[in-house]
């Protein structure tokens, strides 16, 4: 089981209703996030990682990962062969400890949701780990992440359960339909932390920008 520590910080965040809250509860995370999301045996990472590879191929840049945290995919990107990877995130104190790692090309501090300051098409591909989720992010952060990814890239995201069946799927149901992107994978539902007790099942998702 993941500590008593683990477990507070993760209620709290999905619990937060503001951006500024989510900031500051990962801010005083940062330290020991690493750690703790490796006690809760944490697999959103391991996921998109497979499922990025298997989808877009090795070399392709810049990728931007999109919820970065502290930077755990982004040291798998770089070994597994994807040479430019921005990470974006809310909170300056994982930013802090993802900087730390050295494979990241750049690093924006920003919340998804609303306007990102990137040009259209600006990437071959995206990531989002664990970001679509109860407290964090819900399906109006997409829009952005499809206008910033170049037509024929990919964006690998998770969902969680309750943001899917509240209107996530039917979203992207309709995007298909309107020929906006095309569903390239969808997992079957699993638990994002075997650590945790009573965790609610996410999905990872591929989708290829027409």
């Amino acid at each position: 089981m993941a500590d008593r520590k683990n477990k507070g910080a993760l209620a709290a965040a999905y619990a937060a209703k503001r951006p500024e809250e989510v900031a500051a509860l990962y801010d005083c995370w940062s330290d020991t996030y690493d750690a703790d999301m490796s006690a809760a045996g944490y697999r959103h990472p391991t996921i998109c990682l497979a499922l990025l590879a298997r989808h877009l191929p090795r070399g392709a840049a810049p990728l931007l990962d999109a919820g970065a945290g502290t930077g755990l995919i982004g040291e798998w990107l770089k070994i597994a062969g994807y040479p430019q990877v921005e990470a974006l995130d809310i909170s300056e104190g994982m930013l802090a400890q993802a900087a730390r790692k050295g494979v990241y090309s750049a690093l924006h501090c920003l919340a998804l949701g609303g306007p990102l300051p990137f040009a259209d098409d600006a990437y071959a591909g995206i990531i989002s780990a664990g970001v679509f989720t109860s407290g964090h992010v819900g399906a109006e952060g997409l829009d952005e992440l499809i206008r910033i990814c170049r037509p024929g890239g990919i964006i690998v995201l998770t969902v969680k359960n309750t943001l899917w069946d509240a209107g996530f799927s039917a979203g992207i149901a309709d995007l298909e339909a309107k020929g906006v992107v095309t569903r390239a994978e969808e997992t079957s539902p699993y638990v994002s932390m075997p650590g945790e007790a009573d965790t609610v099942p996410s999905r990872g998702l591929v989708l290829r920008v027409n």
